[in-house]
């Protein structure tokens, strides 16, 4: 489902609205992003409930509370979106620019100092330590190592363009990401 299919019915939230209606207990706010990006900050009373495993049977609706979605960016909430129109749900709200807006606004987050680091960073070190090492292996073992190089070169232009990076998700279901 295309951007200008969902038109009118995913409508968006500013930070300053959504901080109000939260004081008011008048929304339900779900997280779509994974595990360890929740456990290491979050708005305030939300509920985890990420894309990777989303399920829109399990997403609380309320008729008298609208159900807010959102991620880091916007991106991923607009993805779990697409999933409950495909389930029948009419209308889906999200916060407009997500967790970045909401704390560029000033909007109070709750942060675990002893969450795992994020999955960016998780995904950085794993690419550069991947690149590096065929180089290194590139110039004193084969050629042919190099091909590593350009492989993740290459995953890390195609992240780049579409804003969905494979390494992410994969790093996402490790273990040590599981654990919050």
């Amino acid at each position: 489902m295309s951007q200008q299919i969902m038109g009118d019915r995913l409508k968006t939230i500013d930070p300053y609205t959504l901080k109000e209606q939260l004081e008011k207990e008048a929304v339900i706010l779900v997280d779509v992003r994974e595990p360890s990006e929740h456990a290491g900050e979050k708005i305030p009373g939300s509920l985890l409930m990420p894309l990777s495993s989303f399920e829109p049977a399990r997403v609380p609706m309320d008729k008298n509370k609208p159900t807010v979605l959102y991620c880091r960016t916007g991106n991923r909430s607009a993805q779990a979106a697409q999933k409950l129109f495909a389930a029948g749900v009419s209308e889906v709200t999200h916060l407009e620019g997500g967790l970045s807006a909401w704390i560029q606004s000033g909007c109070p987050t709750q942060v675990n100092k002893n969450a795992p680091i994020s999955i960016m960073r998780q995904v950085q070190i794993v690419a550069g330590s991947l690149v590096v090492l065929g180089t290194v292996l590139g110039a004193f073992v084969s050629p042919w190592f190099l091909i590593l190089s350009g492989f993740i070169g290459s995953g890390l232009v195609f992240a780049g363009i579409t804003d969905t990076c494979a390494l992410g998700m994969l790093l996402a279901k490790m273990p040590w990401n599981q654990r919050f």
